[in-house]
């Protein structure tokens, strides 16, 4: 898909939900400068999230661009909340797909995410499916809102944006371990949680 040249740089100093709002009603528009827009302001972002599942800026690329014609096809008639939030979750979806096609034979950081949270998540499904379960989103939203600020960025941070154990210890100042150790209560007590909620884990 080609791209039109036209910049407006009267976006660069417009707030993010004002600029999330525009690059919407570019999509709904079908103006090929939404996926140059989305590009402009969440491909850092994409990228990022991406190699930290695939380890390859190539493979990374290729999610992005993907994920890009992703959002081309689905809006309209999709109208995204947040349309970072909406993009990130389509990045990480075809990311795993990806990752599941080459079938890494090393445990990298993203089987490790994987088998961690499966410890406390519906065993009939894989991860990726059940987090995109509505019901079970808004449960693990729930929870999180009865812990800690810090924890539940630690929270969201090792498990949406995949961070290592290593950056979350020099973001938090604390040790791996601690990290670690952090992330093991947690999860127990989101199992002890879905279990009170009738989930069966």
């Amino acid at each position: 898909m080609r791209l039109n040249n036209k910049r407006d740089k009267g976006y660069a100093n417009m707030e993010d939900k004002t600029v999330e709002k525009k690059i919407i009603e570019l999509y709904q528009a079908r103006d090929e400068y939404a996926i140059e827009m989305t590009d402009d302001h969440y491909g850092s972002f994409s990228r990022n999230l991406s190699f930290r599942i695939l380890s390859s800026h190539e493979d990374a690329e290729e999610c992005v661009n993907d994920s890009y014609m992703k959002l081309w096809d689905t809006i309209p008639p999709v109208v995204p909340e947040s349309l970072k939030a909406y993009l990130g979750r389509i990045v990480r979806n075809i990311s795993l797909s990806l990752f599941r096609k080459k079938k890494a034979q090393k445990r990298d950081d993203a089987s490790v995410l994987l088998s961690e949270l499966e410890d406390c998540i519906p065993a009939d499904n894989n991860v990726e499916q059940a987090l995109e379960h509505k019901q079970l989103v808004q449960y693990i939203e729930r929870w999180l809102k009865e812990e800690k600020e810090e924890n539940k960025k630690l929270f969201i941070l090792r498990y949406w944006y995949g961070e290592s154990l290593g950056e979350l210890s020099g973001r938090f100042h604390i040790s791996e371990r601690k990290a670690a150790d952090r992330l093991y209560r947690m999860r127990k007590r989101l199992k002890d949680y879905l279990q009170r909620e009738g989930v069966s884990v």
